[in-house]
């Protein structure tokens, strides 16, 4: 019975304080040609795009990497609720995320943004929503439930070449990593 108790009290004293974080929300969607609307079939852009939320410090970490696209990248974010329209207004900074590669065919992105921040957002969203704290909340939503996507535009497509349509990593969101 000694030893039980040892061992239990041990496994609590040594946890990682980690244990007592909400659990990181990772979302994720591949960039194809075929995700967008109307589909791009003369693209052979690809890519993907992953976006890790943390509901403690409320910090999003937007990850992105993509090739093959048909002229250079003039902007990027995301767009959200496509419910009512295929299109979404766009959520995040526009044209195109702080410091994400423009005028090339392919590159990476990784970037954090404090989403307590209204410069995290486009200003028109946040209006549409009526606060920052109501537009994170339509944002995650809109990725928890496939209603936002991540765009990348180009020259040749300046409506948009490839998008991702953002989804809810169950597994991670389940707390196995």
């Amino acid at each position: 019975m000694f030893i039980k108790h040892c061992v239990v009290a041990l496994a609590i004293a040594t946890a990682p304080s980690a244990a007592c974080r909400a659990a990181d929300q990772v979302y994720f969607g591949d960039l194809s040609w075929a995700n967008e609307v109307p589909p791009v079939a003369g693209s052979a852009g690809t890519g993907r795009a992953v976006v890790i939320f943390s509901p403690d410090t409320k910090m999003m970490r937007i990850q992105a990497t993509f090739s093959g696209l048909s002229t250079g990248s003039v902007a990027s974010h995301i767009h959200c609720c496509t419910s009512a329209t295929p299109t979404a207004l766009i959520a995040t900074t526009t044209p195109y995320f702080p410091g994400f590669p423009t005028g090339v065919t392919s590159g990476t992105y990784d970037n954090t943004f404090d989403m307590t921040l209204a410069s995290s957002y486009n200003p028109a969203f946040v209006t549409a929503q009526g606060s920052i704290s109501v537009a994170l909340n339509a944002l995650l939503a809109g990725m928890t439930n496939s209603t936002a996507y991540f765009n990348i535009h180009t020259t040749m497509y300046p409506g948009g070449e490839i998008r991702a349509n953002m989804h809810l990593d169950t597994v991670f969101a389940n707390g196995f990593e």
